[in-house]
């Protein structure tokens, strides 16, 4: 699997007509954790292939761009750093109704932030 950040998963509604087909019934009521789990495994483990097939018929007829590697960071993004989250958390901070009292203590806060590695 790519990736454990970024879960695609299937409506309940859709499981409960998937276990209704293979058990040949109506399925109605709360789902099991496996039951979802399962479920969701399969439907990330589907557009993980599909993913990375896309990016191998990109990367096939353009061998020198990086066109395969663009869709796989957009279809499958990063979770920011904690480095990031604080710089983040600092901007809004900043943005507070005493913003001006922060700009020095901001400045010098993300100095300290930008220099320490990811």
């Amino acid at each position: 699997m790519m990736t454990q950040e970024h879960l695609i998963t299937p409506p309940p509604e859709l499981i409960q007509h998937w276990l209704g087909n293979y058990f040949g019934c109506i399925v109605s009521g709360e789902l099991s954790p496996s039951e979802t789990f399962l479920a969701t495994q399969a439907a990330q483990w589907g557009a993980d292939q599909e993913l990375e097939a896309c990016c191998e018929v990109l990367n096939e007829h353009n061998p020198s761009t990086y066109w395969g590697e663009l869709l796989r960071s957009r279809r499958r993004p990063k979770p920011p750093s904690l480095k990031e989250q604080a710089l983040d958390a600092l901007t809004l901070l900043c943005k507070g109704p005493d913003a001006a009292a922060f700009v020095t203590c901001r400045d010098t806060i993300r100095r300290a932030l930008e220099s320490i590695p990811d």
